[in-house]
């Protein structure tokens, strides 16, 4: 009987978020240690294929993994980490290219990471161009000597998260992208348009402080509106990453199965805190599973990077596989310990949208399969699912 339990367990797949289900900026949610006693079998193995699904992406994904190992004191290796930029190692077309990178922590090294070869940073910008940066109004600076002789052109733009100097960020990015990636030039407002990737869309997250801090989706929000006002024309984005993005949940799958000896799980359950990432992301990957077969028969090479927007590219298929998955299903569950607080107002409509302007508001898609007050009872809600029937 033991045997058959573990066989059926082995068949779901859990996606846990980080922030606001296990922690609260470096404090541990008291909840996460519990759960995680039940999750793990006498010999510390878990016992569901378990992949840590975060729109955090200023560090690299072993320091990450690093950091939970210690908080939960559970043994979790970087293979279990999908972080915002994770799928960029997909996007092998823009690898040669010379990115310009935003956001913090050690992005040239984690963009390296990921494949990126010809990589420069907007503090190096800043250095080779140091009248671009006005912000303070004092005396200049003396001009540094720039590590780079001569400043490439500029051929692609990737956003990784929310900057510490946004002002700084906001104006070279507009540099960059009013001068077709020539920044010391003047600016061409009508030019075309630089690709942008963009990583993490959360409008806000949830840290120590008792209401949730603006996330990198607010640093998007007012990029956009500078670029709109100074061209009359909308950012667009070659790709949108991290949650809700089909491609992100395509990965983490795809990461599950590498814990499963290359098997799919039948069911997925998806936890988080937020009802615009998490839940959002889960349930249009339910959709997408449910519909998939119809999909491919339309579009066998595409899936959709934006949500809601046209914007899709040509994701290559994980060598000996296709797009089509096995897994049948994906439940998302809402915990209440972080950016979502029942009778806190988080109410979803037209006029009250926290998702990315590109997300087109479902609100079937922002139902959760179940609600529950932490991940200690997400837990046991799956372990009852699958240990009650079998056969």
């Amino acid at each position: 009987m033991m045997m058959i339990r573990v066989l059926r367990l082995r068949q779901a797949g859990v996606l846990l978020d980080v922030d606001g289900v296990l922690l609260r900026g470096a404090e541990l949610i008291p909840a996460a240690r519990r759960a995680f006693r039940k999750l793990l079998d006498p010999n510390n193995n878990f016992l569901f294929p378990v992949v840590f699904v975060t729109n955090a992406g200023s560090c690299q994904r072993h320091h990450k993994a690093q950091q939970l190992s210690h908080l939960l004191d559970v043994q979790i290796c970087p293979e279990q980490l999908v972080l915002s930029h994770s799928p960029l190692q997909l996007m092998k077309s823009f690898h040669e290219k010379v990115v310009l990178v935003s956001g913090q922590g050690p992005l040239t090294h984690i963009a390296h990471s990921l494949g990126f070869q010809k990589v420069v940073n907007v503090e190096q910008l800043k250095e080779h161009h140091p009248l671009l940066d006005m912000v303070e109004h004092g005396p200049r600076p003396p001009p540094t000597s720039s590590p780079l002789p001569t400043f490439p052109q500029i051929e692609a733009i990737i956003l990784f998260g929310e900057p510490i100097r946004w002002e700084t960020n906001l104006q070279l990015l507009i540099d960059v992208l009013l001068t077709n990636g020539s920044p010391a030039g003047v600016h061409a407002p009508a030019a075309a348009q630089l690709p942008v990737l963009a990583c993490n869309l959360d409008l806000m997250w949830m840290a120590e402080a008792p209401s949730p801090r603006f996330g990198h989706g607010m640093f998007l929000l007012c990029l956009e509106a500078v670029y709109r006002k100074l061209t009359g024309r909308e950012l667009q984005y070659e790709a949108l990453l991290g949650k809700p993005s089909l491609l992100t949940y395509r990965y983490a799958e795809r990461q599950l199965r590498l814990q499963n000896h290359g098997r799919a799980p039948r069911t997925i359950y998806a936890i988080g805190d937020n009802l615009m990432t998490d839940v959002y992301g889960a349930n249009l990957y339910d959709r997408y599973l449910s519909q998939q077969d119809a999909a491919m028969t339309t579009a066998p090479k595409l899936v959709a990077q934006a949500t809601g927007s046209q914007v899709t590219m040509a994701v290559p298929s994980e060598e000996g596989e296709g797009l089509v998955s096995a897994t049948a299903q994906c439940r998302s569950i809402l915990v209440c310990t972080g950016v979502y607080r029942p009778g806190d107002g988080n109410r979803v409509s037209e006029s009250v949208l926290h998702g990315h302007r590109d997300l087109v508001l479902d609100l079937e898609l922002l139902e959760p399969h179940h609600v529950v007050q932490d991940v200690e009872e997400a837990v046991d809600l799956l372990l009852q699912e699958n240990l009650t029937s079998d056969p």
